[in-house]
């Protein structure tokens, strides 16, 4: 509170201690709950592990909410999956490391498929929201995750983490404690201008998640040729859909340029 800073709290599939959720209470925040959790009702966000959860009776009962569904793009998952018509959608592809060019036209087909769904759907007077496909459109600038830069995670274990993510991988990446507060080092690397590959990057959806990049390049301001071809794709995908949207009436002066690459690495190797 005397940070000024916006909470997140992650919940389990269990019940929480009553004790735990009057504290939590007290103060302005956001619920993140597994689907299956005991008790969603008062989640601002729902996750989804699999195509399975996410069903229409399940998305229909809390379409106020906020929707997350983790999905491997490998294997075109989730091809026929019911879009929420007027809620938020977050789709995260759990298994960009390890694509390759087939996984990319996979993924590029399966953009294309979703694409062609959004489309109809606002064509129906509808407008949900795609992180994926729709963001793009909507963003002026860079909207990425910002771990370590504008947010960072506290771990049941009392210790600060750059993200959920680094936590779980090991839990010795801890950069600060409760006590001692937060010792991030090199902590500007975090932010988009020490970026040289993002900053000049239009790709704005893209996460630009740096637990990725120190985990493909050892760098946490580079990006892998995985996420950055991923983040193109959807770009592109976001430019056609774009159009289409146009020729209803949509978006009118929202102008995408076309560009020739996938991977800014390359381009700028050129």
């Amino acid at each position: 509170m005397k940070q000024n800073l916006t909470i997140q709290f992650v919940y389990p599939t269990y019940k929480i201690p009553a004790e735990y959720q009057d504290v939590i209470e007290t103060i302005d925040h956001i619920k993140i709950m597994p689907a299956n959790a005991e008790h969603i009702t008062n989640a601002n966000v729902l996750v989804f592990n699999s195509c399975k959860q996410f069903s229409p009776e399940k998305t229909e009962k809390n379409k106020e909410k906020i929707f997350v569904l983790r999905i491997n793009g490998k294997n075109k998952t989730c091809p026929d999956i019911t879009i929420p018509e007027n809620s938020r959608l977050n789709i995260i592809i759990t298994d960009i490391e390890t694509f390759t060019e087939n996984d990319f036209e996979t993924y590029k087909q399966y953009l294309s498929e979703l694409a062609t769904t959004v489309n109809k759907i606002y064509n129906d007077g509808k407008t949900p929201q795609i992180n994926i496909l729709t963001d793009r459109i909507l963003l002026e600038k860079m909207n990425n995750c910002n771990a370590g830069a504008e947010n960072v995670t506290l771990a049941p274990n009392g210790k600060f983490y750059v993200c959920p993510a680094f936590y779980y991988d090991d839990e010795n990446n801890s950069i600060g404690n409760l006590k001692n507060g937060l010792e991030i080092k090199n902590r500007q690397l975090y932010k988009l201008e020490y970026a040289p590959l993002c900053r000049t990057c239009d790709a704005y959806q893209c996460k630009r998640c740096v637990w990725l990049n120190k985990k493909t390049t050892l760098e946490i301001n580079t990006p892998s040729h995985e996420q950055c071809v991923v983040a193109h794709l959807e770009r592109n995908a976001s430019e056609n859909l774009l159009q289409k949207l146009q020729q209803t009436g949509y978006f009118p002066n929202k102008k995408m340029p076309t560009i020739d690459y996938l991977d800014p690495f390359e381009k700028n190797k050129n």
